[in-house]
């Protein structure tokens, strides 16, 4: 019976938010997230003893965590909750309407009742806040401050606290009383967060990590140059040399603040965005670092290609990735692990779709059939790492069905030992040695999201700038050690990956602006703490992004299409176009899904949809998938279902709550190259004008295998008789 060890390790961080020359914090993630996540995940390995695995603690978030404990710590978000609901300016109402609901709807506003109904008084998308604002009474602000707090608290907390449940089910009418009982309630909580960390590392369940402590891309601080190993023909800024220096600083202050916190200094770290190269090895082993882990895809670069996944994203010598590796530089030494990243993707992307103990299944499962394809390895390791907070707040039910789940029946699964890293290291060494660590990211081997567009490019420059003038005033006696001091976070500060995140057109969100002011403003204090006067651009925006453009565009015309599975141009010219990707901002889906794109239209009577699959024609890439499902939100509780595999003709069912209503003649479906189908709209009880919103999924057994659109739903409206003249008139 092979067996195999599982490391799973959870990246827990946010950036440096506040602005401590200012005294202001614009952002409540760190608050929020620790009440939810933070205290939550560590809750959940406090239920099962057993259960062992790494968390990574970055120390931008443990200062912060420890600022709001002191009181010393606020935020904008927290000073209008403690406002009085009758003694809001109309700035801080307007505020309270844009962002109170900041939180995944479908599962964190609207399993509540109180809380959805102020989200439809709200009408985003109709109204701006002024508008909304007349509709809210001084009882809704109360209630929109309590929830907007409350939503934040993780699950398992409700079943430990009966007092804090009893306050949850009140449900509405707070008063200002139960509403500060609430918030000081969070500030005990956040307490809790640190304390129980130690705990479970003392009783060697939980081996603790770190990462430089503001979270900067250590190789480009080296050398920006760096970047061009994976991206030879990258724009780089017109500044390219490294500052050595300060990377030295981010790893001695991580070192030196896991110590104060935990008792030891860490032996292991999750390099910031597993950003790593040959050049990083003795600056980490200088400071006592014996491990670091980073993606699968830096393994297969520093192989030569010899590691990778083939076009169904199986892994290609499954026997070298699962297993440690040894990294060298002159006598310095580090043992690696690489993350499998299609294992870490279905938590943080695909098994929030599924229940949580078919998740935990299906997940083990993969688990177990890694471990029987490296029989021959002396010891199996299959690390999973990803973020510990962002994904959860899109399961339903904040990931706890699949977390204890997963938890209790790898510890009664004979066949997997669940490890820290550390400890799977201290008993099966790294024997082979890395020719060279390739230069590289978790994200496609490479560092685009942080340099080579022109905003992540002016933004570099522009700390260059900024920190050329800070050398020369250090140098120049003008100033006490401390001031200097202070300025010299601000620089630091502003070397975090996370600014260069939001810049360019990788990622996006609605504070995109704000993350851009705040990137500025650090590099502004360095200027009002050495009292000179900021250059003129540092008040110019780098960030030009654009308003969030829709999931998809709608259909132009009538189609003509005939359902045969066969890929025309022609046919589907005229139809909407999804193409399947990302669309979380904080998150990142590295390993590629079956479904390509989706095409969806319409005839005058038909509804019609075209699925594009991911790596070869759909008749073979769905042979593992037993059904396709479009799930529609309006009409409600209506769904298509198409049993699979069938070439070329598989059979297609209407069920309406749950019980078919028709039989494989209403509904046409064909696959060859692609997937087609089509079905009447009178089937769905819709006629013209009525708006469709929907979905398509992928499901086998009882795990969704993919999703499209991966966040949200697609919306059209059933077309009147006249729908293409009203086009051509537009």
């Amino acid at each position: 019976m092979a067996t195999v060890s599982l490391a799973l390790m959870w990246h827990q961080h946010q950036p440096y938010y506040p602005d401590d020359v200012a005294g202001e914090n614009p952002m409540p993630w760190v608050r929020l997230h620790g009440t939810k996540d933070y205290l939550g995940m560590a809750l959940h390995l406090d239920e099962v003893p057993e259960f062992r695995c790494t968390i990574n603690l970055v120390p931008s978030l443990l200062v912060q965590l420890e600022a709001y404990v002191r009181g010393s710590a606020t935020d904008r978000h927290l000073r209008v909750s403690r406002l009085p609901a009758d003694g809001l300016s109309h700035d801080d109402a307007i505020y309270l309407l844009d962002h109170f609901f900041m939180a995944h709807a479908d599962a964190m506003i609207k399993p509540y009742p109180r809380y959805q109904e102020l989200y439809q008084q709200r009408a985003f998308g109709i109204d701006g806040a002024a508008q909304a604002l007349h509709r809210f009474r001084e009882r809704d602000i109360r209630d929109l401050q309590v929830w907007s707090n409350l939503t934040w608290m993780h699950p398992l907390l409700f079943e430990k606290d009966p007092e804090l449940a009893e306050f949850r089910a009140k449900g509405r009418r707070y008063s200002e009383e139960e509403k500060h009982w609430l918030l000081d309630k969070q500030r005990d909580l956040l307490s809790q967060i640190i304390p129980l960390h130690r705990k479970l590392a003392d009783r060697g369940q939980v081996e603790l990590t770190t990462t430089p402590f503001y979270h900067p891309i250590l190789p480009l601080l080296l050398d920006k140059r760096l970047a061009r190993e994976a991206m030879p023909d990258v724009a780089l800024p017109g500044f390219r040399d490294g500052y050595p220096e300060d990377a030295e600083v981010h790893v001695r202050r991580a070192v030196e603040s896991h110590r104060q916190h935990f008792g030891e200094s860490p032996r292991g770290m999750w390099p910031s965005e597993g950003s790593v190269c040959q050049g990083i090895i003795p600056l980490l082993a200088k400071h006592g670092i014996q491990w670091i882990a980073t993606d699968e895809e830096i393994l297969g670069c520093s192989l030569n290609g010899k590691v990778g996944r083939d076009a169904r994203g199986h892994v290609r010598h499954p026997e070298l990735l699962y297993r440690p590796w040894k990294v060298t530089e002159g006598s310095d030494e580090l043992a690696v692990v690489f993350r499998d990243h299609s294992m870490s993707d279905q938590v943080g992307f695909h098994y929030q779709r599924s229940p949580g103990h078919a998740a935990a299944y299906d997940f083990l499962a993969k688990v177990n059939a890694i471990g029987d394809a490296c029989r021959q390895n002396a010891a199996t390791l299959v690390p999973v790492i990803l973020d510990g907070e962002n994904c959860w707040e899109y399961y339903p039910d904040g990931g706890v069905s699949f977390l204890r789940s997963l938890y209790q029946s790898a510890a009664r699964d004979a066949r997997i030992r669940a490890v820290t890293v550390g400890e799977f290291l201290r008993e099966h060494p790294p024997v082979d040695t890395l020719p060279r660590l390739f230069s590289g990211s978790w994200i496609s081997h490479n560092f685009a999201i942080w340099i080579g567009h022109p905003e992540d490019n002016r933004a570099w420059d522009s700390l260059h700038a900024t920190r050329d003038v800070l050398v020369a005033e250090s140098r120049s006696g003008r100033h006490d050690p401390d001031t200097l001091a202070r300025a010299w976070d601000e620089i630091y500060i502003a070397e975090g990956s996370d600014w260069f995140w939001w810049y360019g057109d990788d990622h996006s969100s609605a504070l995109d602006a704000l993350f851009d002011h705040l990137f500025r403003k650090h590099l502004r204090n360095v200027y009002t703490l050495l009292a000179l006067d900021p250059p003129g651009g540092l008040f110019t925006p780098i960030s030009s992004a654009a308003p969030h453009r829709p999931v998809h565009d709608q259909p132009s015309s009538f189609l003509n299409v005939k359902v045969d599975g066969r890929s025309s141009y022609f046919e589907w010219i005229n139809a909407a176009r999804y193409i399947c990707g990302n669309e979380r901002g904080t998150m990142t889906l590295v390993s590629k899904g079956i479904l390509q794109s989706v095409w969806f239209g319409f005839s005058a009577e038909r509804l019609l949809l075209r699925v594009d699959t991911e790596g070869g024609p759909a008749s073979e890439r769905l042979e593992g998938v037993e059904q396709l499902r479009v799930g529609f939100v309006d009409p409600p509780d209506w769904e298509v279902l198409v049993a699979l595999p069938a070439s070329p003709q598989p059979t297609g069912y209407i069920s309406h709550a749950g019980q078919p209503s028709s039989n494989g003649t209403t509904v046409e479906t064909a696959t060859g190259k692609i997937l087609e189908l089509a079905v009447p709209f009178g089937r769905l009880g819709l006629k013209a004008g009525d708006g469709i919103r929907f979905y398509v999924e992928l499901l086998g057994g009882h795990s969704s295998l993919d999703r499209a659109p991966r966040e949200g739903i697609f919306e059209l409206t059933v077309p009147t008789p006249d729908f293409e003249r009203i086009m051509w008139q537009v």
